[in-house]
């Protein structure tokens, strides 16, 4: 696993390298320059095994918001008249009232206030709200100020956006209540109807490591090829603030997570065992979009050499867009995280 520098990241290293060194900055300046043409591994790939069960979304049992956020929206619980004793316990309330096998819930967001200086007699209220879209939730604040927690949920199949290719549309189910901050930077690519400088960028296949089902084959390497399809969503016009580490289960195969803090990120096409959980996984790609996926990683690729380690890049990148997809969706099977 490698991810790119980004030109600003260059920038601010190539300044600070010559207000500090002065009469050798530019020994210094190209140095940097080289290096970080190169990518960085985040990870090895070939870390130690870790022993226990495979994490999945409802295994992992999240239920997480956003600090400093108020959402508003038609209440379905009054917070006056209902108080808990923390953010989850409110955010589970919420779940609770979405548990139908299909179709939108009946509480589809929840605000709840946990600082007792700051919210007095309001500390633990718990208002459980419906949104009139669930993707363009009503933002009433946000910032230091606001002493509200709030978070999304989603029903079934209807929590899925459209990541647009030439080769077809990769149908991703995302995970507001174990990623609230990540897919509220995707919910805000959706609303801009244009990802620009979005695109993926690297492509390796399962090869002979891993089987169809993502499954890895004993004793066989654990790569390269490392079984995964790699990009940014970076959009050209919007600002970029780094994603902070969210829920980190075991890379399986579908799952969609962050390079580091973002915005580079990749779809996975094998179950990673031997990978640390130290990446956020915001979402999963649907089963039924995995050939799609597969399909990508068999393109034209050039060898680099990132850190040491070979990997596949594109010949061609391809450029990425996000599209709102009709509700409700129908799958086919199980998504890999539920």
């Amino acid at each position: 696993m490698g991810r790119r520098q980004t030109d600003s990241e260059l920038g601010r290293c190539a300044l600070l390298a010559l207000l500090f060194l002065g009469a050798t900055s530019c020994c210094v300046v190209y140095t940097l320059l080289s290096a970080g043409l190169r990518r960085t591994p985040i990870s090895s790939v070939l870390d130690s095994i870790e022993s226990g069960d495979v994490l999945g979304r409802e295994e992992a049992q999240c239920c997480r918001g956003i600090e400093h956020l108020e959402l508003w929206g038609d209440a379905v619980k009054w917070g006056a008249d209902f108080k808990v004793n923390s953010s989850e316990e409110c955010c589970r309330a919420c779940k609770a009232m979405c548990s139908g096998v299909d179709g939108p819930c009946l509480c589809d967001s929840w605000v709840f206030c946990g600082n007792r200086e700051a919210c007095g007699a309001k500390f633990g209220e718990c208002w459980l709200k419906k949104q009139k879209y669930s993707f363009y939730p009503d933002r009433r604040d946000s910032g230091e100020h606001v002493m509200w927690t709030s978070g999304l949920i989603f029903g079934k199949g209807e929590g899925i956006v459209g990541l647009q290719t030439e080769y077809g549309v990769l149908h991703i189910e995302l995970f507001p209540d174990c990623a609230p901050h990540s897919v509220a930077y995707i919910l805000e690519l959706l609303r801009l109807r244009h990802c620009v400088g979005c695109q993926l960028y690297r492509a390796e296949s399962r090869g002979t490591s891993w089987d169809s089902q993502g499954n890895h084959i004993k004793s066989a390497p654990f790569g390269p090829p490392f079984a995964l399809i790699q990009g940014t969503l970076a959009a050209h016009g919007t600002m970029f603030k780094e994603i902070p580490t969210e829920e980190c289960p075991q890379i399986r195969r579908g799952s969609v997570a962050w390079v580091g803090s973002g915005p580079e990120f990749f779809i996975s096409l094998a179950n990673h065992n031997e990978w640390s959980q130290t990446y956020t996984v915001f979402g999963s790609l649907l089963p039924e979009d995995l050939e799609i996926a597969e399909k990508i990683a068999q393109l034209p690729t050039k060898l680099e050499v990132w850190s040491n380690i070979d990997v596949s890049v594109l010949d061609e990148p391809i450029r990425l867009r996000f599209i709102r997809v009709p509700f409700p969706h129908k799958q086919n099977t199980e998504s890999s995280q539920s």
